[in-house]
């Protein structure tokens, strides 16, 4: 085993070397950060055997369907049972196994079964193939607005990954969305394992939907020639469902609360230039929502194509470039990022300039990374910035009704959540002067 993880770790490195406050006011917050906590890993449960599911998580497919992913280590039924009473599953949904190979690693045997119709708001109990050992349970979203979403970034794995966590699971919310940056793997796929492990608690229970980050990537020149191989096979997302499907797990959209919401889930690493496919989804997508039934427009990127802070300047400029007219051109309400650790909140910007029909931009990569913070920024704070601080912590994003959105970001005080900042977005859909023909 030494002579096979030794083996792993020089071609990580020939690889490595091969690819080398008041939202009027702007404010960067005088907070200090506390020190950087320990890398977890988490292993199997000691009673659990080759057929115990592990890694269990769930994601929405259209608005009544939801997805259940898991693990063993050995050939198991890739069945779900579910039901409305705990231990009495009167459902059931079959679906399909996969493997994949990664260097000197093989993964366990990953299954997907797709479940539903479901009823909204309703708290539903499942086991995965079969197997009595674990029972896990989740509700599904409402169909109707109010709408809680989670958004936090570039989770990894530390202690301050389990204090976030933590921090999320001690409120309620409908849906988690995860803008890339999934387990900081980086090459090492046991690391994938000890990161489902992690969260299974949570996104077990309720949907979570993310989209890819550079650490998905994974591609070694020679050795693993194809990109996203784990991300793909291990956190399959709705691509291939809704109105406008794009044929490519790397970015897709979904609706909420009965189409009030549409969420776009944009890839950074994938091509998004003009002609792209990625592109031209994207003009499909945006051209089919009907701002008179879709209240509210969000998307998610992992490169932010706004931020004042030092590190990766001006690595979303490109796509930002490509993008950014069409998602004006749509009135997207807001686009949250991940990728700089580090929170910031700019005004609605469009092209640099404040702009009230545009978005507004949010950078939530601190979730937790083993990394650590991104604690420089510009200075002086550029006008169209609101709000900055270098701390992990978590989002809320509360869809109150049909017109207003409630934006709250929680540092991670010490163990404590703490509200930073706040602000109300409204939606451009009604704004009469973001809608002149």
């Amino acid at each position: 085993m030494a002579t096979r993880n030794m083996a792993l770790v020089l071609l990580v490195l020939a690889a490595t070397a091969l690819s080398l406050p008041a939202a009027s006011l702007a404010a960067t917050s005088p907070y200090v950060r506390p020190p950087p906590r320990e890398t977890l890993s988490l292993l199997k449960d000691d009673d659990a055997d080759g057929q115990t599911p592990q890694q269990v998580h769930i994601s929405m497919v259209g608005l009544d369907k939801m997805r259940v992913s898991w693990i063993t280590d050995d050939d198991a039924p890739a069945i779900v049972e579910y039901g409305t009473t705990s231990g009495q599953y009167t459902s059931s949904a079959t679906g399909d196994t996969t493997t994949y190979t990664y260097v000197l690693y093989k993964s366990g045997k990953i299954h997907n079964a797709v479940i539903g119709p479901l009823q909204p708001s309703t708290m539903y109990y499942y086991r995965c193939s079969s197997n009595p050992s674990r029972e896990f349970s989740f509700r599904t979203p409402p169909a109707t607005l109010p709408l809680k979403f989670v958004i936090v970034g570039d989770l990894g794995q530390t202690g301050w990954t389990d204090s976030t966590l933590k921090h999320i699971a001690a409120a309620d919310y409908d849906v988690l969305l995860l803008p890339g940056d999934l387990s900081y793997a980086d090459f090492i796929q046991p690391r994938w394992d000890s990161y489902g492990r992690l969260v299974e608690p949570l996104a077990s229970a309720r949907p979570w939907m993310v989209t890819q980050g550079n650490h998905e990537v994974e591609k070694m020149p020679v050795v693993e020639p194809e990109p996203f191989r784990a991300y793909n096979a291990r956190w399959r997302m709705p691509y291939d469902a809704g109105a406008s499907p794009s044929g490519d797990n790397l970015f897709y959209s979904f609706d909420v609360a009965g189409g009030t919401v549409h969420v776009l889930m944009l890839g950074s690493y994938t091509d998004f230039a003009a002609g792209s496919a990625q592109h031209d989804w994207l003009q499909r997508d945006l051209a089919a929502v009907d701002r008179g039934r879709t209240a509210f427009v969000v998307a998610l990127v992992h490169t932010p194509w706004y931020s004042s802070n030092e590190a990766h300047r001006g690595e979303g400029d490109a796509m930002r470039g490509a993008m950014e007219e069409l998602l004006r051109g749509a009135r997207v309400d807001a686009v949250f990022a991940g990728h700089v650790h580090a929170y910031e909140r700019f005004k609605r910007v469009y092209d640099g300039k404040e702009d009230p029909c545009a978005p507004v931009y949010v950078t939530i990569g601190d979730g937790g990374n083993r990394e650590g913070l991104a604690e420089k920024y510009v200075d002086p704070q550029p006008a169209i910035s609101a709000f900055r601080e270098a701390s992990f912590g978590h989002g809320r994003l509360e869809v109150m009704n049909a017109t207003h959105v409630l934006w709250t970001w929680h540092r991670n005080d010490e163990d404590e959540p703490v509200v930073a900042d706040q602000v109300w977005i409204t939606s451009l859909a009604a704004n009469p002067a973001c809608n002149k023909k």
